[in-house]
């Protein structure tokens, strides 16, 4: 019989979004529309916070409806994992509160049940059965549960879930059940938390500027003038010499904002495809250093805070004192594994949150012993080998009373190793002694100066206590040469006060030492936990948007300023996660609403523009924006039509792109000049695995471009990075299996990905794959002028693309425009032109139809 608990009742985080969850049967999840009538269009202004929260909260729930549903349609693919036993914990209280803890089996050798193991914020369903769909889900007797926290280590794996209804089985003897994952909900978790206010030390001036109506001066302040950009231009122009004009003033609007306390400000940076957006922000974020103003950057993916955690990075260990000095300032936290810190981007390590803790948790208990213990021992040498005589001397005399305890093997061979023993264990003399113990205590000393150089911040250990430690450390390291050689003179240099030649040199050598050592701090002021200090006192703090959530706590240090990168791709109402920190007197969003937004699974949701940024919104009421105007990436060839049709013309190549050198031929024909449109009117568009289109002759074309490219650039003994670009997964994944038949030389690369996948990227070579080849002009979201945008913004020297010119031609869409450009530059050509790159063309399948193939407009 289930026990009741009248123990302080436990708290859930987004407690009422799972509830709603719960409350969905399987027909409810099944159904699309369930909140069809319900979700209404997030308008552009709200006259209050209250309002703009809640406009949030029913498009946020059917969002989180949408992703359990899609995860619904490939249950046979989910993760799953066995449960060894459930049972009740002390917060079980009826009628709803199903707290369990479930203990996971590991199967071993079998490597589909290893896979998984349930984390915190899965929604999983327990069942009897292994599922193949949703039908047997929906047949079998299941219960929804939300996992909230985690336990576990190598032998065992045990998280504490809150179910929807009483599971089936208690006790730790039941039938065999299964965990089957379901969904996510952290981000949607901490996205509802921070709409119903549930956030720790909650700041509205920031959201309270930004729904001031009509306020299109949201980043300037009346009494902050035009001397003070002065000011900080001298203070910090050695950073940012090689910016253009529009990047500097960009730089120099936001650092103002360090000493502007009269207002709150809104600053928007305005960064199209190659324009530095990144090298821009990273040189902002330096400058904010070297003023000591506390900065949250964040993102909404982990790759944009990687790669701007790294630019920044390198800026600082460019000018930091023995490469480490300052880097305590900057932390970046979250998940090691997404981030790849410990494979990809080990440089990382050294600013990565977890490793600091681990690291300043061992070294800051240990150097008060280790300076103490060299202290001692340059004194008195003798003192410790004299203990180290002593427990020599008692440990011999406890193995021969071992000895006698025992019978003695007499034979030979046992003498010998009884002799060899011996002989192993007699004791060091003075000087190997003072050698070993020497390099040992200076390898510890020098570990702890360089872990609290690197980890400790600025307003913990001055730069002048770090040079007096690295003082030290050479003088030892000098110390060494003469230490460590076993030298009869060892004693006479400790021992022997007279004026014998050499050995007088050694003795001042150790009273330098020694009078070094005096100079260093015995201790560093740490207050609280580890953790809690390091994100206290760090200037620069680097975290995805979401994971934002984990700063606001009380013992938390204000943060002044917000970054937002990459804020075009970010949802409005994830960005009030940051925008309620605790002190955030400023925010500057950095992005480029004209790319990518954020993804949203739900049509309800995309309708009701759910996936507006904050950025996009403020760009819409006029809003002020500063735009990087020179781009820095694209041969201008290429640059030509997107910043035409996307940007208005107000983007201007800068001179390095102009160059003759930039313009890169890798192929002789006259089709692979930096720009052309290749067109395939033989193509045909089908459906691919789960739902998605892919042309296989499209796929056939791009092997051989490729399989030419590699054989020329081998022959020329060049370097070329070749990215292929679909808008379709199932193209993707069908050239990912054909390149792989081309053995690639060193030197050569090949990145295939989506569109989604390369917003931010960049190659010597880009080839788009359009796929679409249609009578109707159907081309479903390739029509998105945001997604082609991005497709066509991500070649250096040369952009090739391959399509139905027709088809494209009849979309009514910026496709269209594309193809009359193309024509009207005299760069459309036509595949038949090169006819190698029919050669595989014969062992296309296209026995189907194309009339038979039923055209969605997707």
């Amino acid at each position: 019989m289930v026990k009741t608990s009248n123990d302080k009742k436990e708290n859930v985080e987004g407690r009422g979004l799972v509830d709603i969850v719960f409350s969905w049967s399987i027909t409810d999840i099944l159904n699309e529309h369930l909140y069809q009538n319900q979700v209404m269009k997030i308008p552009d202004e709200f006259p209050s916070i209250s309002i703009y929260m809640t406009s949030f909260i029913l498009p946020l729930i059917e969002e989180t409806h949408a992703e359990l549903l899609s995860n619904m349609n490939t249950l046979s693919k989910a993760p799953i994992c066995q449960i060894r036993s459930v049972k009740t914990t002390k917060w079980f209280q009826l009628p709803k509160d199903f707290f369990y803890e479930l203990d996971i089996f590991e199967k071993k050798g079998s490597h589909k049940d290893r896979l998984y193991i349930p984390t915190v914020g899965d929604l999983i369903a327990i069942t009897h059965t292994r599922p193949k769909c949703v039908d047997d889900l929906n047949g079998s007797n299941y219960v929804i549960t939300y996992v909230y926290k985690r336990k576990g280590n190598r032998s065992n794996n045990s998280v504490t879930v809150l179910s929807s209804k009483p599971i089936l089985s208690h006790g730790k003897k039941f039938s065999t059940i299964f965990a089957i994952h379901l969904t996510n909900l952290t981000t949607n978790i901490r996205i509802w938390r921070s709409l119903k206010g549930e956030l720790e030390g909650t700041n509205m001036k920031i959201l309270d500027k930004v729904l001031q109506l009509h306020s299109s001066d949201l980043d300037t302040c009346d009494k902050c003038n035009s001397d003070t950009l002065s000011t900080l231009d001298n203070a910090v122009s050695s950073s940012y010499r090689e910016l253009n004009e529009s990047q500097k003033e960009a730089v120099l609007r936001c650092i103002s904002l360090v000493k502007c306390h009269h207002q709150n400000n809104v600053s928007v940076i305005w960064g199209p495809p190659g324009t530095g957006k990144t090298t821009t922000t990273s040189l902002m974020l330096y400058s904010l250093l070297k003023y000591k103003c506390r900065t949250l950057t964040c993102a909404p993916t982990n790759v944009a805070v990687v790669e701007l955690t790294k630019r920044l990075l390198k800026l600082v260990k460019e000018e930091a004192f023995r490469n480490c000095y300052g880097l305590g300032d900057v932390v970046l936290f979250g998940n090691s594994g997404r981030m790849l810190v410990s494979d990809d981007h080990k440089d990382l390590k050294d600013v990565f949150l977890d490793h600091r803790v681990r690291t300043l948790r061992k070294c800051m208990g240990a150097w008060t012993n280790n300076l103490k213990s060299m202290t001692s021992f340059l004194k008195d040498p003798r003192k410790f080998y004299k203990m180290y005589l002593k427990t020599y001397i008692l440990g011999n005399e406890a193995a021969a009373i071992k000895r006698k305890q025992v019978k003695v093997d007499r034979s030979r061979n046992n003498l010998k190793l009884e002799n060899e023993s011996a002989k192993s264990f007699s004791p060091c003399t003075f000087e190997q002694f003072v050698s070993k113990r020497f390099r040992r205590l200076q390898q510890q000393l020098t570990s702890s100066v360089m872990n609290m150089s690197k980890h400790l911040p600025t307003s913990i250990i001055s730069k002048k206590d770090v040079m007096n430690m690295f003082q030290a450390i050479d003088l030892l390291n000098s110390l060494r040469a003469f230490l460590v050689t076993e030298n009869e003179g060892i004693n006479e240099v400790f021992y022997n006060s007279e004026d014998n030649g050499c050995y007088s040199k050694w003795r001042s050598e150790i009273k330098l030492c020694l009078n070094a050592l005096k100079l260093l701090p015995v201790n560093f002021s740490v207050t609280g936990t580890i953790r809690e200090f390091c994100l206290s006192n760090a200037c620069l703090v680097f975290c995805t948007v979401s994971s934002a959530v984990k700063l606001h706590v009380k013992e938390m240090s204000p943060i002044e300023i917000l970054v937002v990168d990459e804020a075009a791709m970010l949802k409005e109402c994830e960005s009030t996660i940051p925008l309620q920190l605790h002190g955030i007197r400023h925010t500057i969003l950095v992005g480029d609403e004209k790319q990518l937004p954020a993804v949203v699974q739900s049509k309800i949701c995309e309708k009701a523009e759910f996936g507006r940024s904050l950025f996009e919104r403020l760009v819409k009421l006029g809003h002020k924006k500063h735009l990087l105007n020179v781009q820095h990436r694209m041969h201008p060839s290429i640059s030509l039509f997107p910043n035409i049709e996307f940007y208005g013309s107000e983007i201007v190549n800068a001179k390095s792109v102009k160059e003759i050198s930039y313009n890169r031929r890798f192929l002789p024909e006259r089709m692979y000049d930096s720009y052309s449109f290749i067109d395939v009117p033989m193509g045909r568009e089908e459906f691919g695995d789960n739902h998605s289109r892919r042309n296989l002759v499209e796929v056939s074309i791009v092997y051989e471009l490729v399989k030419k490219l590699h054989q020329e650039c081998v022959r020329r003994k060049i370097k070329v990075r070749v990215g292929v670009i679909s808008p379709y997964k199932a193209q993707v994944c069908a050239i990912e299996d054909k390149v792989k038949k081309v053995s690639l030389s060193e030197g050569f690369e090949v990145n295939v990905r989506s569109v989604d996948g390369f917003q931010g990227g960049e190659e010597d070579i880009i080839i788009i794959s359009t796929v679409r080849c249609n009578t109707n002009g159907f081309i479903g979201f390739l029509s998105d002028p945001r997604r082609a945008n991005v497709a066509l913004t991500r070649a250096r020297h040369c952009l090739w693309i391959l399509g139905n010119g027709k088809t494209l031609l009849n979309s009514d869409s910026v496709w269209e425009k594309l193809i009359i450009d193309a024509k009207m530059r005299g760069c459309f050509y036509n595949v038949q032109e090169d006819i190698c790159l029919l050669s595989n063309y014969s062992s296309v399948d296209l026995s189907q139809s194309f009339s038979s193939l039923k055209i969605y407009d997707m």
